[in-house]
């Protein structure tokens, strides 16, 4: 029994609902994602500006193009100000013990940046990240 109990806090539920706040790059930058009806995905990506012109700037990404299988998760933002984001990964449980803890939900997975420059040239960067998710409290304070 207590072998099916760690298991059981180990995977996730099939019907888990990992819509919610999630941190991104910078402190204060965040994911917001939003689990719909019929495996449908939406959400933002809010994050400051890092060019010369909208630095320190707040920018919302909407999504584009979103989709999930199960607790596989991609999505691709829109352009803003020559830069998008293209995420490919997993949510799975975290460390946090319950949702109003951080981190009770993680995405891992790949983030890839896209920037055009001034000759509209496209150049792309990809890492490897663990986004976590902020305790419900939290992220109900921050959503717009």
């Amino acid at each position: 029994m207590v072998a099916v109990a760690a298991l059981a806090q180990t995977q996730p539920a099939a019907n888990n609902d990992y819509s919610g706040m999630y941190s991104f790059l910078k402190e204060d930058e965040f994911v917001q994602l939003n689990l719909e009806a019929a495996g449908k995905v939406t959400g933002f990506v809010s994050r400051y500006g890092d060019s010369e012109s909208d630095r320190g700037a707040f920018l919302d990404h909407f999504f584009k193009q979103a989709s999930r299988s199960g607790n596989q998760i991609q999505f691709t933002t829109e352009q803003v100000h020559g830069v998008w984001f293209e995420f490919k990964g997993t949510v799975q449980r975290g460390a946090g013990k319950t949702p109003d803890d951080e981190a009770y939900y993680e995405m891992t997975g790949t983030l890839t940046e896209y920037s055009l420059d001034q000759d509209k040239k496209t150049s792309a960067r990809s890492r490897e990240v663990t986004f976590k998710s902020f305790p419900r409290d939290v992220a109900n304070d921050k959503s717009r």
